[in-house]
């Protein structure tokens, strides 16, 4: 009897830590990848070194969660959702996700040595630049966001260093102003939550209103937008490989504008009202759960990988 009642609270605890250190959120690792699909250089050797990128973002992404949640306990059992968080609500000791944040911040550092000093030092940079936020940033205005932003960015920098290929300043440019619309859509979701419920999860979310977000959000989708297909137009703007790449653009604009239309308040009531409940608070779940997204991202997936073929 014992046995059994031993084995189960393990299983518990096991299911409660691996929840902790966010799996779900491994998906945004997968911008390790970017700089692989895009300059269609499929061989063994560029993809061991972006897997190897992708493992270590994982441990050190899982290692700042866990930091992170050890810091807002107290915030996080006020929070409707984030209070069944394993740490907010006891599930796994503080002890346990200290010790593993530690664990796997040096897991990540090592895999990121044996990668190149390079990565390491992005790896290095990344976690000092989520300290930063845990720590201060994400409570003044403005810098915020470009912290959220940061992580997505640094991941598609490291898959360039891990890679070392080519460099083209259009592909980080988008993907920077793209981190940057996402960053601003999450604040824009988590400030329509506390206008309506009036339970305040994030101090910043006093120093921002709406209409600047809005404003925030018409500059960054534009500039997306531009900045993508001067890198879709090919080699003669020091872009993508192929000028073929223009195809993918009615997807790119497909996207933005289903996120948009996600994030829209009006429209966002309606789907609760229906009965469902998306919001952009969390990018990653975005393409989980909504059927158009995945359907664009298939889409715009399938478009690039039959130019990468043609073309190699």
């Amino acid at each position: 009897m014992k046995g059994i009642i031993s084995k189960t609270y393990f299983l518990k605890l096991f299911i409660s830590f691996f929840q902790a250190i966010r799996p779900i959120q491994w998906s945004k690792n997968l911008l390790v990848f970017a700089s692989l699909l895009f300059s269609f250089q499929f061989n063994q050797y560029i993809f061991l070194k972006s897997f190897y990128g992708f493992i270590s973002f994982c441990f050190i992404s899982s290692a700042i969660y866990l930091f992170n949640d050890l810091r807002d306990i107290s915030k996080d059992k006020m929070h409707p959702i984030k209070r069944y968080r394993p740490i907010a609500s006891g599930k796994i000791s503080k002890t346990l996700a200290k010790n593993a944040s530690l664990i796997f911040g040096l897991i990540s550092l090592k895999i990121a040595q044996l990668i190149s000093f390079q990565f390491l030092f992005i790896i290095l940079l990344y976690v000092f630049i989520q300290i930063a936020y845990c720590i201060r940033l994400k409570r003044e205005p403005i810098l915020d966001i470009f912290c959220i932003a940061s992580g997505f960015l640094l991941r598609a920098i490291a898959g360039l260093v891990a890679t070392e290929l080519r460099f083209s300043p259009w592909f980080i440019l988008t993907i920077g102003l793209l981190a940057l619309f996402l960053a601003v859509e999450k604040r824009k979701a988590e400030l329509l939550y506390y206008k309506k419920t009036l339970i305040l999860t994030r101090d910043i979310l006093r120093s921002y209103s709406l209409p600047l977000l809005l404003r925030y959000e018409s500059l960054l989708v534009s500039g997306t937008f531009i900045s993508y297909s001067l890198w879709a137009a090919g080699p003669s703007l020091n872009g993508a490989s192929s000028s073929w790449m223009l195809v993918t653009l009615p997807f790119v604009l497909m996207g933005l504008f289903r996120y948009q239309f996600i994030s829209d308040p009006e429209i966002s009531e309606i789907r609760k009202y229906n009965g469902k409940s998306i919001t952009t608070e969390n990018p990653e779940l975005i393409l989980i759960h909504d059927k158009a997204i995945r359907l664009v991202v298939f889409l715009w997936l399938i478009s690039v990988l039959i130019v990468g073929i043609i073309f190699y």
